[in-house]
């Protein structure tokens, strides 16, 4: 293996980002730059940074793993998580970005207010923003160890220290540049080697599938298989919406109208993207299905280029998807710091005094990302593998089940309370961390307990929204006053306020 071709395309990706975060530090100065790059990012723009934080691991890598081992039948995890998008548009984006808030606990506390309803989301915050940034650091480790033979140690910290100096240095503002960069840059790197791995297995008479081979359930079959469709399809459709990172960058927008012009964007830019991954995984099948008997199926894009094509040109193809990986890690991983060092310094580090004085807006967030950056990075190195895109799964799972909810009747249902809020958020929470904890423990399912554990959505969803919507009704006395009119805020277009003022 040479590993110069992935060495260059690693060092070009990392020094574009850093230059890029550079230049976009000229334009973050105050509190809100850091937070919402003060409100004033295109939908374009805006569209082009959320394709390049939402891709992650999963996407670039797990997809193509998935397809690798499973068949077709894993096609939905690229449609549910473009599908959420829909739903996002339709229920959540707009009202979301009229509410004026900087983070998820920002909205929860001005719909409720209640600091307990803040309090735990806050929490929830951190917990999804961690499940999902472990995988990241995993698929760094795993990408410079395919491209370079590099121990699986080095991934996680180069990828942590570039984060951390493009978040500290410019926070959302410059990371919005870096991630629409890194967004095209992904699909450069996939389309152009998928597009000549086509035109090698068109003229390999040889390499054709067979009947069989394309499709197998999702799990052992029957029943079983059916539940896990379908709690997939819950867990990918609902979860985008109740995803930090996504979240957050509606706040961006400079109004709700843009808000829905970003969203429609991102749904055509995640279509496009989302073509290329099942072309490697179907290729896979024919030429490397050795790596889903080893159980390295997430090396897969890695590894294909190499193997269907020898000499220079398949390590330059080599080098290609390994920047594309390596921009994923960054850019998916940037956002989630972001979001996770905005609660952290507002609920945990902004609150704290060094000398007798508490800490200031930028200095707190700096605080809250280098805690936010730091944590997953040591848990990466020290946790079992679960799986890029499974790990991810059961993020999408878990923001399912709490804030999902939470804004669907947030939003739309002025009878919820902060006891029903705090109720519902809990016991999704505790639903799906059980189902983490055991799916750890059982990586793969054998029964009935083992299937509801692994793809937990299409239980912990139902079980948080009834238990929002019942405690509420039980507490209906609690409701804030103010609830309607908060509500009218959340639902009136900014032209009918402009032609009221």
């Amino acid at each position: 293996m040479n590993a110069a071709p992935g060495i260059i395309a690693i060092s070009l990706v990392t020094v574009a980002t850093l230059a890029i975060g550079t230049w976009g530090l000229r334009f973050s100065r105050t509190t809100s730059d850091f937070f919402v790059a003060s409100r004033t990012v295109h939908p374009r723009l805006n569209a082009s940074a959320i394709g390049g934080e939402y891709l992650s691991a999963a996407s670039f890598l797990g997809v193509a793993g998935l397809v690798l081992i499973h068949g077709a039948d894993m096609l939905w995890y690229p449609v549910g998580w473009t599908a959420g998008y829909l739903v996002l548009l339709v229920l959540v984006a707009a009202p979301l970005r009229r509410s004026g808030a900087y983070t998820l606990p920002d909205f929860a506390e001005a719909r409720l207010g209640s600091r307990g309803v803040r309090a735990v989301c806050s929490v929830l915050v951190v917990a999804i923003g961690w499940l999902y940034l472990v995988p990241q650091f995993k698929g760094a480790g795993l990408t410079l160890r395919s491209a370079v033979g590099a121990p699986i140690w080095v991934g996680p910290v180069i990828v942590g220290v570039v984060v951390l100096a493009n978040v500290t240095s410019g926070g959302m503002r410059s990371i919005t540049f870096v991630q629409a960069f890194q967004y095209w840059l992904k699909l450069t790197a996939l389309l152009v080697p998928a597009a000549v791995l086509l035109v090698v297995w068109a003229g390999d008479g040889s390499a054709r599938p067979t009947g069989g081979d394309w499709s197998v359930p999702l799990a052992p079959g029957g029943a079983e298989g059916l539940y896990v469709t379908y709690s997939l399809i819950v867990a990918t459709f609902l979860g985008t919406m109740g995803l930090p990172h996504v979240v957050v960058r509606f706040y961006t927008n400079p109004d709700g109208r843009a808000a829905r012009r970003t969203t429609l964007v991102v749904l055509a830019l995640l279509g496009l993207f989302y073509l290329l991954p099942p072309i490697y995984g179907a290729l896979g099948r024919i030429y490397a299905p050795e790596l889903a008997a080893s159980g390295a199926s997430d090396a897969l894009v890695l590894e294909l280029p190499r193997i269907m094509v020898d000499g220079a040109l398949g390590e330059v193809l080599t080098a290609m998807v390994t920047a594309g990986a390596f921009a994923a890690f960054l850019s998916t991983s940037s956002g989630l710091s972001i979001a996770v060092a905005g609660v952290l310094s507002q609920d945990l580090t902004g609150r704290a005094q060094v000398r007798g004085r508490r800490l200031g807006g930028v200095t707190a967030f700096r605080l809250g990302a280098v805690v936010a950056v730091t944590v997953p990075c040591i848990v990466a190195l020290l946790a079992p593998d679960l799986g890029v895109a499974r790990a991810v799964g059961l993020a999408f799972a878990m923001a399912a089940a709490t804030f999902c909810p939470l804004l669907l009747l947030g939003i739309w249902w002025r009878g919820l309370t902060s006891v029903g809020a705090i109720a519902g958020l809990v016991a999704g929470g505790l639903g799906s961390t059980v189902a983490i904890l055991w799916t750890i423990r059982v990586p793969e399912p054998s029964g009935w307990l083992d299937t509801l554990m692994g793809q937990p959505a299409a239980w912990t969803v139902p079980l948080a929204l009834t238990t929002m919507v019942t405690v509420s009704r039980l507490t209906r006395a609690r409701a804030p006053a103010d609830a309607g009119r908060f509500l009218v805020r959340l639902h009136t277009p900014e032209t009918v306020e402009l032609d009221r003022g």
